[in-house]
């Protein structure tokens, strides 16, 4: 295994299509369950359950899902995205804009002619041609005690999900995690699909696989350590 710091740096999303002819050996499968297994989680419940899909004509129904992309989404992204590496660069948070299609990087300006059509798209391929997806689905009867909202219950997730990350990274998967099968109307439809009990939610799916092609270059950022440390009382940043 590498060193853990080095892995957690070089962790990033697979965003593109991965070969459906190269499957995920099931013990690879099984590791990076057992890595989400061990995950921390508020009280120790564990509120969490997880589908393994991997048959092609769920995926390929799953994929052909239609779903709208809000224009608050739309609008709020925009407000998030550099359009030049050194914008970035100053910045430290958010992503370049070129890692998003035009319609998701062009703010939605409302005139009188307005159709207010909203952005249809589909998971389509990224999903038809994953060798495995992930359904993580949340328990929200199962939360810690006097803890209402679960806001540690829904930490626990992240945690869930950051294990099985860098085990995939460990293991030179492509880890690619997708919140569209958690919305509204989509959900509702994966639910049907995979027989979801309905007191479930999905609070998140995730697709494994091969990269057909290898990651391109790309600035990541992160906020400089003394950027958000502060040191006994806030405004006292750095640890010097």
């Amino acid at each position: 295994m590498k060193n853990l710091l080095t892995l957690i740096q070089e962790r990033q999303s697979a965003r593109g299509l991965f070969d459906p002819a190269r499957p995920v050996a099931t013990e690879d499968l099984l590791q990076i369950l057992e890595a989400g297994r061990w995950a921390p989680s508020a009280h120790n419940m564990q509120n969490y359950e997880i589908i393994a899909v991997d048959d092609k004509k769920l995926l390929e129904a799953i994929g052909d899902i239609k779903y709208q992309i809000s224009d608050t989404f739309i609008d709020e992204n925009y407000r998030q995205l550099s359009f030049s590496e050194e914008e970035l660069l100053n910045k430290k948070v958010g992503i370049i804009a070129s890692r998003f299609p035009p319609a998701l990087r062009t703010p939605r300006v409302k005139t009188d002619n307005d159709t207010g059509e909203p952005v249809v798209t589909s998971l389509g391929r990224l999903v038809q041609t994953s060798p495995v997806l992930l359904i993580v689905l949340y328990d929200p009867d199962r939360r810690a005690p006097a803890s209402e909202g679960d806001f540690l219950g829904i930490i626990s997730l992240g945690c869930v999900m950051e294990n099985m990350w860098l085990m995939a990274k460990d293991l030179g998967i492509g880890f690619h995690v997708i919140s569209a099968l958690g919305a509204g109307p989509v959900e509702k439809e994966v639910k049907s699909l995979l027989n979801v009990p309905a007191h479930l939610k999905i609070a998140f799916a995730c697709r494994l696989g091969y990269p057909v092609l290898p990651p391109g270059p790309y600035l990541r950022v992160r906020r400089d350590v003394e950027d958000f440390t502060h040191h006994n009382r806030f405004g006292n940043k750095g640890l010097a």
